[in-house]
């Protein structure tokens, strides 16, 4: 039986004094792939940055529990060294600091030691070239002038070179073409194994005709509705949320 790397119980969370999760529940094990999809407004974003300590989002009552420890008092960096990482929906520009320079003192922060510099430049350098991204992206300015497209693969390159314990991708296929798509897909392949998780928070359904999900959930106002597999999001393409938010009633 895989072990249980996320526990979430009857999490409820507010955003400028209003609730947005309703007593979440969702369990993720170690070796899986889970998708959250839900209707604009339902919560998917505020359980991503509930997840990460985002200081906007807080968490009123219910447990979060990571690998067996409850992580609800822990800052974002506490938790990011655990091995939680969050992909943006919208990445930051970052004037002054290059992708390269970015991902290895986050790496450095992260592992808590100096890094192995060649090791590090061939891996970065292998990375970008499996998402399909220019050497001479790494000497840029983090996702300054960049496209959407480059900025969410940049966002798989930090995932990849981190290797953290669970990846939560909040909207990371939003506004690909359907070539992006794909490398985006083969780089959560990549990453994923039987030692860590993804969380897929997104609306759209491409992206599971390239990734195996082992779960679908469906999230309406603020709790989690239905639990499928991936014929779950092949049903709301089809039918859209309708019966889920009636279910929600």
């Amino acid at each position: 039986m895989s072990e249980v790397l996320l526990n979430i119980d009857g999490l409820r969370t507010e955003v400028e004094g209003k609730e947005i999760l309703k007593g979440l529940n969702l369990q993720i094990k170690k070796g899986e792939i889970h998708v959250i999809m839900g209707p604009n407004g339902a919560g998917k974003s505020t359980l991503a940055n509930t997840l990460m300590a985002h200081p906007k989002y807080k968490m009123v009552s219910g447990e979060v529990i990571f690998e067996g420890e409850d992580i609800s008092e822990l800052k974002t960096d506490e938790r990011a060294r655990k091995g939680l990482f969050l992909s943006f929906q919208h990445p930051e520009e970052v004037p002054g600091i290059t992708v390269e320079n970015f991902i290895r003192s986050s790496k450095i922060a992260i592992d808590g030691q100096l890094i192995k510099f060649l090791k590090f430049d061939k891996d970065l350098k292998n990375n970008m070239k499996e998402l399909k991204m220019k050497p001479e992206y790494a000497k840029r300015y983090l996702n300054v002038g960049f496209s959407g497209g480059e900025k969410k693969k940049n966002e798989i390159l930090q995932m990849l070179m981190l290797n953290p314990k669970l990846a939560i991708l909040d909207e990371t296929d939003s506004g690909l073409d359907v070539d992006a798509i794909r490398i985006v897909s083969e780089g959560i392949r990549m990453y994923s194994n039987e030692n860590n998780a993804v969380l897929i928070i997104t609306h759209n359904t491409k992206i599971l005709e390239n990734l195996k999900a082992d779960y679908v959930h469906v999230l309406v106002d603020g709790r989690i509705v239905k639990t499928g597999d991936a014929s779950l999001a092949e049903q709301i393409e089809k039918d859209g949320y309708e019966a889920f938010r009636e279910a929600a009633i």
